[in-house]
């Protein structure tokens, strides 16, 4: 079948957008960062929001039936913000949840179904011990064939990273320098769960070794510091520790409506310009591993809708679960052409004051990854950083396009969206 120029059927904008911080919250419940994140979005609209216009509710999680033993989380949602009866659904795609979860309200604004529509994502990891929660996570791989062999997540990218310097020649390092990248940027975002530059962390350790009177551990740079077996231990070679993003508890909360209706909510709207989504097959039946086959796919779709093209881009949110995801993620997106993304970040060329800033917010390597929150929080750190409002972390370009992607599992699933500030 020939493929079609797929189109809106009419605009659709983001007028509010709001997240709890991203960490880890014992004694919170799913609900509570919720709400949290509910308010925030509720506080940024510009001329104020009354929750009883909004009309439904879509919200991205991935696995709390397993994180938390609580299924059916769209109504409880929909109940802990005040919006019952309204019609409340859950969307699950592995990490893509919530962005998914956008796109499916992005849908139903398009068709003219809603005009006011609430997108969500939420998770809460750090409830389990880690065993549970790699086990938990294990279930959006294949459960047949991939876990069995004894693949992790952290196995399974580590494939797909020795593969990726097999045929281009990257290094350790390669992955390293996104890592501390991620961690510059993390540390003037407020809501990351690691605000620490990787220079701080070290000084931390030093610190804390010094207090109990052993020997202060010393390193010549960061570079030595993430080499240090001890300090920076390999998880899944040649991913280490600082190449992994953490176990995270989180929440979202995007707020859609009709393009006529914008201006009657905001100043500074954002629109949809592009939207796209697709699938692959689990990363064992993959002829190519440094490249997701789902994320050229829905990134082209989206580029289609929007009719631009990569280098009109100005900053984007990429799917960084682990550093080689990021690098990965900028070929596929037509941000650099094959092998030559970790290049680019080896270059600087992605730093927030690059000529194409990636993951302002620090990603999901500093920010958090509470995965099924993960998409909806890109949005509202391209939220902030259209309409000015990203602080220290603010790049100096005008942001009049900027792109989210969003990935499931090794990229069985990816959604791509672009936004629009006219």
């Amino acid at each position: 079948m020939a493929a079609k120029n797929r189109a809106l059927s009419r605009g659709v904008a983001v007028v509010g957008a709001g997240m709890s911080n991203f960490g880890a919250f014992p004694g919170q419940s799913t609900r509570d960062l919720f709400v949290q994140a509910f308010q925030e979005m509720r506080s940024s609209v510009d001329k104020g929001l009354d929750p009883a216009d909004i009309e439904a509710l879509y919200i991205g999680n991935y696995s709390s039936d397993l994180f938390e033993g609580q299924a059916h989380m769209a109504a409880l949602m929909a109940d802990w913000t005040g919006l019952t009866p309204r019609p409340a659904t859950r969307i699950e795609d592995a990490c893509a949840s919530s962005g998914v979860a956008l796109r499916q309200g992005i849908i139903a604004v398009a068709s003219g179904l809603y005009d006011i529509v609430l997108v969500g994502g939420i998770e809460k990891m750090t409830d389990l011990p880690i065993s549970e929660v790699t086990d938990t996570l294990a279930t959006a791989a294949d459960m047949l064939y991939e876990i069995p062999a004894g693949f992790t997540f952290p196995g399974l990218y580590a494939a797909m990273a020795t593969a990726y310097m097999d045929r281009y020649g990257a290094t350790p390092d390669s992955f390293m320098s996104v890592g501390l990248k991620n961690h510059d940027n993390g540390a003037v975002n407020p809501k990351a769960q690691f605000g620490a530059r990787i220079a701080d962390i070290m000084a931390g350790k030093v610190a804390k070794a010094q207090k109990k009177g052993y020997p202060a551990p010393t390193w010549a740079n960061e570079m030595a510091f993430l080499h240090d077996d001890r300090a920076n231990p390999v998880i899944a070679w040649p991913m280490r520790l600082f190449d992994c993003s953490p176990v995270s508890d989180g929440a979202a909360a995007i707020l859609l409506v009709s393009e006529q209706l914008a201006k009657s909510f905001s100043d500074d709207p954002l629109y949809i310009a592009g939207s796209g989504q697709a699938s692959d097959v689990a990363l064992h039946d993959r002829v190519e591993l440094t490249s997701i086959g789902s994320a050229r796919q829905a990134s082209q779709q989206a580029y289609e809708m929007a009719g631009v093209s990569p280098e009109d881009i100005k900053i984007a949110e990429v799917h960084d679960c682990f550093t080689i995801a990021e690098i990965i993620a900028t070929e596929d997106l037509g941000f650099f052409e094959p092998g030559q993304g970790y290049e680019a970040a080896e270059e600087g060329l992605t730093t927030r004051h690059g000529p194409k800033p990636i993951n302002t917010s620090g990603g999901l390597k500093s920010k958090g990854h509470p995965v099924g929150a993960s998409g909806a929080g890109q949005v509202v750190e391209i939220w902030k950083q259209m309409r000015g409002q990203a602080g220290d972390r603010q790049v100096t370009k005008d942001v009049d396009l900027a792109l989210t992607h969003n990935v499931g599992g090794t990229g069985q699933s990816c959604v791509v969206h672009i936004f629009e500030r006219r």
